[in-house]
C-alpha cells in the first residue's frame, strides 16, 4: 500500500483549511468521517492522508471512500490504485455510469 508507513506519522493532523466552512474545534471527527475523507482525497496532502489513516484506520478510510457520491476521474483512479479498491465498488463510479453524459458519448 502507498501509505503503509502512516503509523509512523502519529502527529499528523488534518489541515483546518480543508474544512473551511466548519468550526474545526467543534467537529465530531467520527460523525463527519465521510466529509473529511472526501476533502482529503480531493485536496489533501500526504500529512492529511496520514492523519485520516491514523484516525479512522485503513478499513474506515476505505469504507468512507466507497460512500463518496462524486469524485473526478483523476481522484477516482487515484483511490482505486492506492487503496486497491475496484471502481465498481465506489458509489461515485456506479452513479456516474447511470448518467448519460452528452459530451462523453
Amino acid at each position: 500500500m502507498f501509505f503503509e508507513k502512516y503509523k509512523l506519522h502519529t502527529d499528523a493532523q488534518i489541515r483546518k483549511s480543508l474544512l473551511w466552512e466548519y468550526e474545526t474545534d467543534k467537529i465530531d471527527l467520527h460523525q463527519m468521517r465521510n466529509v473529511i475523507v472526501q476533502r482529503v482525497v480531493e485536496r489533501g496532502r500526504m500529512n492529511d492522508f496520514y492523519a485520516i489513516l491514523n484516525i479512522y484506520g485503513l478499513q474506515g478510510v476505505t469504507e468512507a471512500i466507497k460512500q463518496i457520491h462524486f469524485l473526478n476521474s483523476k481522484d477516482l483512479a487515484f483511490v482505486c490504485s492506492v487503496f486497491e479498491i475496484k471502481k465498481e465498488e465506489l458509489k461515485c463510479y456506479t452513479r456516474k455510469q447511470l448518467k448519460d453524459e452528452h459530451w462523453n458519448s
